[in-house]
């Protein structure tokens, strides 16, 4: 090709013709580097593909990875993602990331299956905004992905095989951290203040581990931690699905793993750092002094110290994956995620 091109620009050629010929040649070579890029293997592949797909959008421009950011442990570092046309969502996106063994999806838990959650972003009004079938019509068309539902499926793509390619490529996202060295013996792995975080997660009369329980934290259960008082708090959460009062206010509880660097907090990104977090539980009432139908393991004082607090964020810290490691660096991670979002290029009105 470099050959060729060589030889073209010695030729005493008119300059219009010898751009032709060019871009012919250019032409040419995409097509074969396009060609020789190797099919999806397998169906996690293929469901990388079409997690950053924005044809999966009303108007091309908004993808899955667009509100669950790679390099930010595919969580969003606003406390609501835009989606088309500028739109806002109601409540965090929260991390994909260690969700192989959920068995309930959404803070208020209306999927059951990884499957059936990817449908629900593409529907709504506010994220993706086309039917399923309407957008899974540009997939079935599209001849590429033909030839790699073929491949992988050894069928042509439909509904059922593309909801759980992109389910698939989810189930990879599972990661570890220096905490399981550490459990695994290795006493090195996390510092001094992160073990007593540890044990002080762990005693009973903080209640952290009634709800942060099971190798990835959670337990999948419904708890309303006060974050509802029918007035600035008016989200009522599994209520809304179920339409039980016992559930108003009530949110599934999410894991725990890479939750330093998935910040905003709470369904409603209301909290930007964990110390945040982790001090809203001493006495929830100074938050929000007149709750609804709060769980009763959040009524009563914990009476932590700020040296129990910096505990158990160092111990929260250390269920870090090694490749954000990066993200922790800085005063903070909100600090360092305000400066990516001002560094970032600002669109400006012509």
């Amino acid at each position: 090709m470099k050959m060729a091109i060589n030889c073209l620009k010695k030729l005493k050629l008119n300059s219009l013709y010898r751009r032709f010929i060019l871009a012919g040649f250019s032409s040419i070579f995409l097509f074969a580097f396009i060609g020789s890029i190797p099919l999806p293997k397998s169906k996690s592949d293929l469901g990388k593909k079409l997690f950053f797909d924005k044809r999966l959008s009303m108007n091309n421009q908004v993808s899955c990875a667009s509100c669950h950011r790679p390099e930010f442990a595919f969580a969003d570092t606003s406390a609501v993602s835009v989606g088309v046309y500028g739109r806002k969502g109601k409540r965090n996106s929260p991390s994909v990331m260690n969700m192989a063994s959920r068995e309930v999806f959404f803070y208020d838990g209306r999927a059951k299956t990884l499957e059936e959650q990817a449908t629900f972003p593409i529907q709504d009004h506010n994220e993706m905004d086309i039917l399923v079938d309407a957008a899974f019509e540009r997939i079935i068309k599209d001849k590429k992905y033909q030839s790699y539902f073929q491949n992988v499926y050894n069928e042509m793509p439909n509904k059922t095989n593309i909801l759980n390619a992109i389910a698939e490529f989810e189930r990879t996202l599972e990661t570890s951290s220096p905490f399981d060295k550490y459990m695994a013996g290795d006493e090195k792995a996390i510092s001094t203040s992160a073990k007593r975080g540890h044990k002080i997660f762990l005693d009973p009369k903080n209640k952290c581990f009634e709800c942060h329980f099971s190798p990835d934290f959670t337990g999948d259960e419904f708890r309303n931690i006060g974050l509802f008082d029918g007035a600035k708090y008016n989200d009522s959460g599994r209520y809304l699905i179920t339409k039980n009062p016992r559930d108003i206010g009530k949110f599934k509880v999410p894991g725990l793993r890479n939750v330093a660097v998935t910040a905003p907090y709470m369904h409603d990104g209301s909290m930007k750092t964990l110390r945040e977090v982790i001090s809203y539980y001493n006495d929830i009432y100074l938050h929000v002094p007149h709750p609804i139908n709060e769980d009763s393991l959040v009524r009563q004082k914990i009476e932590l110290s700020n040296q129990d607090i910096q505990d158990i964020e160092n111990f929260l810290i250390s269920l870090t994956a090694p490749q954000f490691k990066h993200l922790l660096h800085g005063k903070n991670t909100d600090y360092r995620r305000r400066k990516s979002s001002e560094s970032a290029p600002k669109k400006t009105r012509k």
